[in-house]
């Protein structure tokens, strides 16, 4: 139970637009990345942007890191409470994450919030999902208004992004993580960022518990103890 307890405590860093592997999405990193500042310069042209992509995409480490640039940013997510989701002038960037699973009741509330956002030009209205909006499942009002902006379809990344991605990730932790342990993930488990940064946090946890390096035999102790198989959860 101690041992399951420790697994449990890796926590992922916080996501920043240092930490983010870029792939094939420079442009809407360095959109994101200078909309605060333009924000308040009055010089955005662009304050309506919609994201998607699959699993692991980086649509969420990308929201997430603008509202780590700026206190005035707030991050939004289905499960938010819906009176989160009300305007509050000293809040300039909103950010609605999961737009495919907001309830009707939190659909009006984007809704109302989008057009809020919009009718003041320091304001901006973030949005993504998995989905272009011509496919999503919402109100009709609220789907064509993800479309009004500008909508970016992120590209995962390949293998060799996802590698760099790992040891970027282990190297913030103080880690060195072996050449064979990225590659054992990339081709036993979920090829998703998502999962395979969870699990990098297990690992973490389980080598500070080991008081040993990363190695691949060390990963192969930590999926015997805890029952885990690669198979199981390979894709």
């Amino acid at each position: 139970m101690t041992q399951q307890l420790l697994l449990n405590l890796g926590m992922p860093l916080p996501a920043t637009f240092d930490n983010f592997i870029v792939g094939g999405n420079h442009e809407v990193k360095a959109l994101l990345a200078s909309l605060p500042v333009e924000l308040v310069s009055g010089t955005a042209c662009d304050r309506s942007i919609y994201l998607w992509g699959e699993v692991g995409s980086g649509r969420t480490h990308l929201m997430e890191a603008l509202c780590h640039t700026t206190h005035t940013a707030r991050y939004l997510l289905p499960h938010s409470p819906l009176d989160s989701f009300v305007f509050e002038e000293s809040t300039s960037i909103y950010c609605v994450d999961e737009c495919d699973d907001l309830s009707p009741n939190k659909q009006i509330a984007a809704f109302n919030l989008f057009n809020e956002c919009r009718s003041r030009s320091h304001c901006a209205f973030i949005a993504a999902g998995s989905q272009p909006p011509i496919n999503m499942n919402l109100r009709e009002d609220l789907r064509t208004r993800l479309g009004w902006g500008v909508v970016f379809h992120l590209t995962g990344l390949d293998d060799e992004g996802k590698k760099q991605a790992l040891q970027m990730a282990a190297r913030a932790r103080g880690l060195e993580l072996a050449i064979d342990v990225s590659a054992y993930l990339l081709t036993h488990f979920q090829r998703d960022m998502s999962s395979l940064m969870a699990l990098l946090n297990r690992l973490d946890r389980f080598s500070m518990e080991k008081k040993r390096a990363i190695t691949l035999p060390l990963l192969r102790q930590m999926l015997c103890q805890t029952g885990t198989s690669s198979r199981e959860v390979n894709s």
